[in-house]
């Protein structure tokens, strides 16, 4: 049965006929499945009407939605003041497309569609910022193209949210990259010995806006989900673009070369399936993942080696199902240079942290080190150096810290920037068509491999 919930009158409904200068932004969540479709609504911003429409079927994933979004209207700091306007019915999808009530389609949920919902929603006339992954195989891939080709043909924006890009310590790794006479320049490395490293570890059962995440039965099913080496994956993929590469544009027919990939499972028993879940059994789509009626089997990791522009690169993300105390999901990388390494560690030396460290070579100079970290010192005023013992740690003030969740406000105030001013840089586009090249080839790279 088709469902309206609705809070205004037709005359608050979005105008096309308008240029985004005479209009607001207004925002149509699609199908809200992952947490993140709230988290980019738990800021307010000045250019984006706090009338959101979302269109969904019915269930607990939209409900799960709505009541992050209330729980940001009614905080006691800072409190947001959104008023989302609801449609349900099987026809959401095709609702959507023929009310046209925004112009910024929001996406972030079950992925198995995602890929033809950012194609039609851009052949509709929306603009799109989509969670990752926006493509979880090559089919998806070839979907993601076209769409592209559609954003650049009707002038349209097309984006997905790379929250890593705002952490402070990937901030400072790819500035210190950028200083030769601190640096030098990246290494190649070779197959066995990579130039750049980077892992990722995740935990099922985790905290978000201070409640425990129930998480969707979907979830866990790679055909809707993805594959670990084609969700998560993207987001170290994208730094290692990001860092070795800054503000280049990668061309992924000829810059990348994928070199082995493999893909394993993370097991998950039926308590802590019901745990996560707050279902009582397997969904009868898990049924091939399912061992001894018991055991679920997830591929949620991954590993890719390959290289780009002739750099090998090594990622991998790792899940498990909750985190030892008092830590929670961990980041590590290594970028090795001609005069240094840098590192990213987030261990239980580091209190879980994520901490950054310079590691300079025999033949390096510490007064060097020095004299170029002044340099970024001029920009980010109170980070220090502190010696330790095979190198510096860079201590960073709280000031520059902000927690995941923070990062989607700032991952969505550049797409309003690039929105407003058509201003968003030329090396974006190829190279979010690099990382979903990396990670849905690598994928199919995988499914070849015996485990």
């Amino acid at each position: 049965m088709k469902k309206i919930i609705t809070t205004l009158c037709s005359s608050m409904l979005i105008s096309f006929g308008h240029s985004f200068a005479q209009k607001p932004v207004r925002l149509i969540t699609l199908d809200p499945g992952h947490f993140h479709a709230a988290l980019v609504q738990k800021s307010m911003y000045a250019d984006v009407d706090p009338s959101v429409h979302v269109y969904a079927p019915a269930g607990p994933d939209l409900q799960a939605h709505l009541d992050r979004i209330k729980a940001y209207n009614f905080r006691s700091e800072s409190p947001t003041k959104w008023k989302e306007v609801v449609y349900t019915g099987d026809d959401f999808f095709e609702k959507m497309l023929s009310q046209k009530s925004g112009n910024v389609v929001v996406l972030s949920g079950n992925n198995q569609k995602k890929a033809e919902y950012i194609l039609k929603s851009l052949q509709g006339g929306f603009n799109v910022l989509a969670d990752k992954p926006m493509a979880i195989d090559e089919k998806g891939f070839d979907q993601l193209k076209q769409a592209f080709a559609v954003a650049d043909r009707k002038e349209l924006l097309l984006y997905d949210i790379m929250t890593e890009r705002f952490e402070i310590t990937s901030i400072l790794m790819r500035e210190l990259a950028m200083m030769p006479e601190l640096f030098g320049t990246l290494q190649n490395g070779t197959a066995a010995d990579p130039a750049i490293v980077k892992e990722s570890v995740h935990y099922f059962y985790k905290y978000v806006s201070g409640n425990v995440l129930t998480r969707p039965q979907w979830f866990f099913d790679v055909t809707q989900q993805g594959n670990g080496i084609a969700d998560v994956m993207t987001h170290i993929v994208d730094l290692a673009q990001w860092e070795c590469f800054p503000e280049q544009a990668i061309d992924y027919t000829k810059d990348i070369q994928l070199l082995s990939a493999k893909r394993w499972t993370t097991p998950l028993s039926l308590h802590q399936f019901q745990t996560l879940t707050k279902t009582d059994t397997f969904p009868t789509y898990l049924r091939n993942a399912i061992t001894n009626d018991t055991v679920l089997n997830v591929y949620s990791n991954g590993e890719i080696h390959y290289r780009l522009r002739g750099v090998f690169v090594k990622t991998s993300v790792v899940w498990n199902y909750a985190a030892p105390e008092g830590s929670g999901d961990q980041y590590t990388a290594m970028m090795r240079g001609t005069k240094t390494t840098l590192f990213i560690k987030q261990g239980a030396e580091e209190g879980y942290k994520p901490t950054l460290y310079i590691q300079p070579f025999a033949t390096t100079r510490r007064s060097d080190v020095e004299e170029a970290f002044n340099k970024l010192q001029a920009t980010y005023p109170g980070v220090e150096l502190k010696k330790v013992a095979n190198g510096w740690q860079i201590v960073i003030p709280d000031k520059y810290k902000e927690g995941h969740e923070e990062h989607f406000a700032r991952v969505t105030q550049n797409f309003l920037e690039y929105l407003k001013h058509h201003n968003m840089p030329a090396w974006e586009v190829p190279n979010m068509l690099a990382k979903y090249y990396t990670t849905t080839k690598a994928l199919t790279l995988a499914q070849k491999t015996k485990p």
